[in-house]
């Protein structure tokens, strides 16, 4: 179906911003640098997953797996649970994804400059591709009598139903399953709702968190692990894929939408389809090449996109040998119709770099997609040292990049495929094009302000003050001459502070007319030094003070117009370990009833009195009920839980946790 350019620009959804965790890499960037330097980031198994030296097998022996090795997240427990006003015990009660799926959407909702304040009520969407429970599987297995209420926390379909229930999204919360092409499917159903107007701004997501060994054991009596843990896309060697850890985000608008709101523009999804392979093959799990093409043609054809004219492909690319040379094929056969014998296609996998994330793999490919579109370059695919025999290549117009190399230039916007593909016979695929963004931020504009003396605010929040220390150090890299921010305005980026990003409780606001100024004032601060004013900073002093106080600045007097969002420093996590079994906070306190207080209080640093009420401080009855069996479990108090409900003041739960521990004595 041949679209006209305005259908296109109308349908297109633009990607805003986005956010990631992968072995390796906590950020994009760090992503980046891992392609780029064409590193595999896979590693030995460690201990805290599972005993890997009790199970390993190279013969893979029933009840073993036949890896050593896969993609890990380092720290995957780590968590600022007082940012999201979490007791101690919720956090250890809550599983990791849904942890790790809250800090990567905020930092996702910074880098696309949305504040989550401004779209609290909002329609917002948001589509989680998720196919494991494994905290909560592996809670079962501790026994009934260990199954307490917090279970229900970690149920998948409440993923999506967290976010939206913390940040206060009133649009479709949805858990996607569709195996190992959940996030993918997840885009597609946020980009058909931004289409339809049912959301004005979209969520998607995928995330994934391996903690038992059962999937891989039976992945390697089925033969899909790769037995070096490393996945070969397109080798003659492929053996199978390495399964790996990851969360992935991005935040999506309207095209027209985003452009008419000064977003940054990353890359602009064109099209895409989904499909499932119907009995196009000999049976439900065998990989249909009718399948492929399908999905393949309908995702151009949506787009309005030749796929003669599609410039390079991220592949599901596992390093199968048998899934690969089906997809090559596929590929091959539609993006071959019509294409100059010159110009071959690139196809690559960010599988050889970090392994298969499986619900979170299609993520990985379209933020390495969107990446490669930013830096005009192609990462190498690892493991590609003899090409598969089993692939006509002289047939194809296909080519798997080895070494980083230059997009090509046709004078057109670069334009790429993602394709995932699901153990649910399910099959996806996105079309994006190249945006507005390049690896240093946005685009140059084509008429700057005028460079003056002119003095600029920049203001600066966290929840608590260590946060804000931290903030303030990462500005002054930020703004320091080898930092991002030393390639844009002062005043956007002052701009993009004001208005871009939510405002916490402890605050700064420093003033300069240039960012080496603003970096004396920002060390001043740490140092506990009051900034220096002259005659031009002066002049923001009541602006200062407002900011302070908490009271709303005027941008407009304070940075005029023509104004643009740029990147910033993300919210410096304050993290600590959260894990069943471990020590918390609480566990070694004398005074019961600080104990208890401390560890379920949604903010563990409020302060309080015994005339503050429970309900103030987050005791709710959720939290009364994980008392009531913390009690009995590590203290064999004989609790009424009627009782501890009927209990309204801290005073109140003071005097009757001391009766208990007289009843013990």
């Amino acid at each position: 179906m041949k679209r006209s350019k305005a259908d296109i620009e109308a349908r297109s959804v633009a990607v805003i911003g986005m956010a990631c965790r992968f072995p390796g890499a906590s950020g994009a960037d760090e992503l980046w640098d891992i392609l780029s330097d064409g590193r595999d980031v896979t590693s030995e198994t460690p201990a805290d997953r599972y005993d890997v030296d009790a199970l390993y097998s190279p013969e893979g022996k029933p009840g073993t797996v036949r890896s050593r090795r896969a993609g890990y997240l380092e720290d995957m427990a780590d968590f600022d649970a007082e940012f999201f006003e979490m007791s101690h015990t919720e956090a250890v009660e809550l599983d990791p994804q849904h942890r790790l799926l809250l800090m990567t959407t905020w930092e996702a909702l910074e880098d696309a400059g949305q504040r989550p304040d401004a779209l609290a009520g909002s329609r917002t969407g948001v589509y989680v591709g998720n196919t494991r429970a494994d905290f909560l599987e592996t809670r079962f297995r501790e026994g009934l009598e260990s199954v307490t209420p917090s279970a229900f926390h970690n149920f998948r379909s409440l993923l999506p139903a967290r976010l939206s229930w913390v940040y206060d999204f009133r649009g479709p919360s949805v858990t996607i399953d569709t195996a190992c092409s959940s996030s993918l499917a997840a885009v597609h159903a946020a980009v058909q709702s931004l289409r339809a107007k049912e959301t004005p701004l979209a969520i998607a997501a995928g995330v994934n968190l391996a903690l038992r060994p059962d999937e891989t054991v039976m992945m390697t009596q089925a033969g899909t692990l790769a037995t070096d843990g490393r996945s070969k896309f397109g080798d003659a060697d492929a053996d199978g894929y390495a399964p790996s850890d990851g969360v992935g985000v991005v935040i999506l608008k309207p095209l027209t939408e985003a452009r008419a709101d000064g977003d940054r523009i990353r890359a602009v999804i064109r099209g895409s389809a989904v499909s499932n392979d119907g009995r196009t093959s000999e049976s439900l799990l065998t990989p249909s090449l009718a399948g492929q093409i399908e999905v393949l043609r309908w995702a151009y054809e949506d787009a309005g996109v030749s796929p003669s004219d599609v410039d390079f492909v991220e592949a599901h690319g596992t390093g199968s040998p048998a899934l690969d040379p089906l997809e090559l094929c596929a590929l091959g056969q539609v993006l071959g119709e019509g294409r100059p014998l010159d110009r071959r296609c690139y196809v690559g996998s960010v599988k050889t770099n970090v392994g298969h994330a499986e619900a979170a793999g299609g993520m990985a490919g379209l933020i390495k997609t969107v990446m490669c579109l930013e830096h005009g370059q192609l990462p190498p695919t690892l493991h590609h040292d003899s090409p598969n025999p089993l692939v006509p290549w002289e047939n194809l117009p296909l080519e798997v990049p080895t070494k980083l190399q230059d997009l090509p230039d046709h004078g057109r916007p670069v334009l790429a495929g993602i394709t995932g593909q699901g153990g649910s016979c399910l099959n996806a695929h996105l079309v994006v094009a190249q945006g507005e963004t390049t690896a240093g931020g946005n685009t140059p504009l084509l008429r700057r302000p005028r460079l003056t003396s002119r003095a600029y605010m920049l203001p600066l929040s966290a929840r608590t003050p260590a946060a804000l220390d931290t903030l303030a150090r990462d500005y002054i890299r930020y703004l320091g001459p080898d930092g991002q921010g030393s390639t844009h305005p002062l005043r956007d980026i002052c701009y993009s502070a004001a208005t871009r990003r939510q405002h916490h409780a402890h605050r700064i606001a420093v003033t300069g007319t240039a960012h080496d100024e603003i970096v004396t004032a920002l060390e001043r601060f740490l140092n506990g030094e009051a900034q220096v004013e002259d005659k031009r900073t002066r002049k923001l002093s009541s602006f200062v003070e407002q900011y302070l106080a908490g009271r709303p600045v005027d941008s407009d007097q304070l940075f005029g117009s023509g104004c643009r969002f740029v990147p910033l420093p993300t919210y410096p996590w304050q993290t600590q370990r959260y894990w069943p079994g471990e020590q918390g906070p609480a566990e070694d306190s004398a005074d019961l009833a600080a104990a208890v207080l401390r560890e379920h209080a949604r903010n563990p640093q409020t302060e309080f009195s015994d005339s503050s009420l429970l309900s103030e401080i987050g005791i709710d009855s959720l939290a009364r009920l994980q008392i009531t069996v913390k009690l009995a479990g590590d203290h064999n108090y004989d609790v009424d839980a009627e009782e501890l409900a009927e209990l309204r003041t801290v005073g109140e739960l003071r005097h009757w946790l001391n009766g208990l521990e007289a009843q013990a004595v």
